[in-house]
């Protein structure tokens, strides 16, 4: 299965000097990688519902959602979606940012996992967590296909079980 690791690109120096950008296009692009990284996100797992992270987090979310049967729930950035909402604020390396939900995309006591390319600090996930909470549903797992280890994200989600295809 990790046969597709090798189609991560790094990109240096993108978005700015001293980062190396983790591209994941590559992977997108060949059909049997994306297969099994789309099949290992929710290996094992039993959810109703599958929310993914705008952006890139749409792209993993939706695939995971159809072929488990299950509903997709997108996470956007405050003002993106038409009806009522519930947001949540989080802290970003300068200044914070803020996400929503529709407030009735989840029923009472539904299961969520929660879907994104990449665990870094762990700012949007954790607020994602508290969204799906808020609106009554209990979190599974989050799923990422790459995690920054050096950020330690994994910390700010002590109390759910965060799962990563890659740790880098």
């Amino acid at each position: 299965m990790t046969e597709w690791i090798s189609l991560i690109r790094d990109v240096p120096d993108y978005p700015q000097p001293g980062i190396l950008f983790k591209d994941i296009t590559p992977l997108l692009a060949d059909h049997a990688a994306f297969v099994q990284v789309v099949d290992a996100l929710a290996d094992g797992l039993s959810f109703d519902k599958v929310v993914g992270i705008e952006a890139r987090g749409f792209i993993l979310a939706a695939p995971v959602a159809y072929h488990s049967g299950a509903g997709f729930v997108p996470v956007r950035k405050k003002g993106k979606l038409p009806a009522e909402t519930l947001g949540a604020s989080y802290d970003l390396e300068y200044g914070s940012a803020e996400i929503e939900v529709h407030a009735d995309a989840f029923a009472p006591g539904e299961r969520v996992l929660i879907v994104d390319d990449v665990l870094a600090t762990g700012g949007t996930a954790c607020a994602t967590a508290e969204l799906v909470r808020r609106a009554g549903a209990q979190v599974v797992a989050l799923s990422f296909l790459l995690e920054l280890g050096f950020l330690a994200g994994r910390g700010k989600l002590p109390d759910l079980e965060v799962r990563s295809l890659v740790t880098v």
